[in-house]
């Protein structure tokens, strides 16, 4: 259970900023654009894989609890944002917290095309449907290349121009002299923005962005399973990145509606049975619901209210895993709140012929004590 521990050399009880550290300084060293060695680059995306899994506090507690079962990486590329990143991942994830390689040394050349913005959307889904898998269409609302510059954002028939001001690298450099000897530093272009290239003439249907506004649809496959606030991460299915830059992700959050017929402990489904006196007394078979349709279950005689009755596997998947939970069947003795006539004298005659319920001696009284939390 400790292998991303291990990865990244910290203890288990390692808080966030000590990850963040520990990530930082190994990644520096096994970046594929500084090291060389042959297994750097699988090394350097088992790192960044175990970083995004320890420093999100909801992934860690179930990889702390489950392993890499409980992140769901068997449902799929990117369900509840996990899986197994490659190499353009990692260096995003990289960028993302530590602005890239290059301005860890105190230089960037700003060249890095521009990524879309992430996009989220929301799906509620019943709980039948968190039984058996559910699949939605999604309309969106985003950026999308345009199609009459390709996504230069140049007049067709023109083309973007180096940037005279720094030569298209994208990067100005100046250098100081000091007592200490000379020092550079190294900015984003101010003309081109680091871009390396500059629009003289803008394409006329994005105005030089190299992006419209359209609309687009989406099929997600929600895997069984799932829990509240559980999410899948689409890759580059977000809006389209500035003049060709990178497309973002879309982040598909999961909401389960209520359902009055169960409740939800974990993977398992718990309901309510009330019975009545004599149904208790002499036990009867029922059909009650469960996600995959109705099943008998037989009530013995003599159940007692409280008593819990269980339909192995009629329960909700275990996500990422084989097998189901249980329903959990909680049995109410009901007692009627008023009687006829003809009921009292049933009960009447009932109670000459069942006796004295059993004892109330020092067992009865400590396990309702026990029963109360006394």
């Amino acid at each position: 259970m400790s292998e991303y521990y291990d990865l990244l050399g910290v203890a288990r009880g390692a808080s966030e900023a000590e990850i963040k550290k520990a990530y930082r300084k190994l990644a520096m060293d096994l970046h594929p654009d500084r090291n060389p060695a042959p297994d750097a680059e699988a090394r350097f995306k088992e790192l960044t894989e175990a970083y995004e899994v320890l420093k999100d506090p909801e992934k860690r507690a179930r990889y702390d609890r489950f392993g890499k079962a409980g992140l769901g990486g068997g449902n799929g590329p990117g369900f509840g944002g996990f899986h197994h990143v490659d190499l353009a991942e990692a260096l995003n994830i990289f960028m993302r917290d530590f602005g890239g390689f290059d301005s860890v040394f105190g230089a960037s050349s700003g060249r890095e095309p521009r990524r879309g913005q992430d996009l989220r959307v929301n799906v509620r889904i019943g709980l039948d449907e968190v039984a058996a898998g559910a699949r939605r269409t999604i309309k969106l609302k985003t950026l999308e290349h345009c199609s009459t510059c390709d996504g230069t954002g140049a007049r067709p028939g023109t083309r973007p121009v180096p940037c005279g001001t720094c030569g298209g690298s994208g990067e100005v450099r100046r250098a100081a002299r000091s007592m200490f000897g000379q020092f550079v530093s190294v900015n984003p272009c101010p003309a081109c923005a680091g871009e390396g290239v500059v629009i003289k003439a803008p394409c006329e249907q994005c105005k030089g962005d190299g992006r419209v506004r359209a609309e687009k649809t989406v099929q997600v496959e929600i895997p069984a399973g799932v829990s509240e606030n559980n999410y899948l991460t689409l890759r580059a299915q977000g809006a389209a990145g500035a003049r060709n830059g990178p497309p973002g992700d879309l982040l598909v959050m999961i909401e389960i509606k209520d359902d009055e017929r169960f409740e939800r402990d974990g993977d398992n489904l718990v309901m309510d049975l009330p019975l009545s006196f004599s149904q208790a007394a002499l036990g009867m078979s029922f059909t009650v619901a469960t996600p995959y349709g109705d099943e008998r279950i037989s009530v013995p005689g003599g159940t007692q209210g409280g008593t819990i009755l269980k339909l192995r596997g009629k329960g909700l998947p275990h996500l990422g895993q084989a097998g189901r939970g249980d329903l959990l069947i909680r049995v109410h003795v009901w007692t009627p709140e008023s009687l006829n006539e003809e009921q009292t004298r049933l009960f009447r005659e009932l109670a000459a012929h069942e006796g004295e319920p059993p004892g109330r001696g020092a067992g009865f009284w400590s396990k309702l004590k026990e029963a109360l939390g006394a």
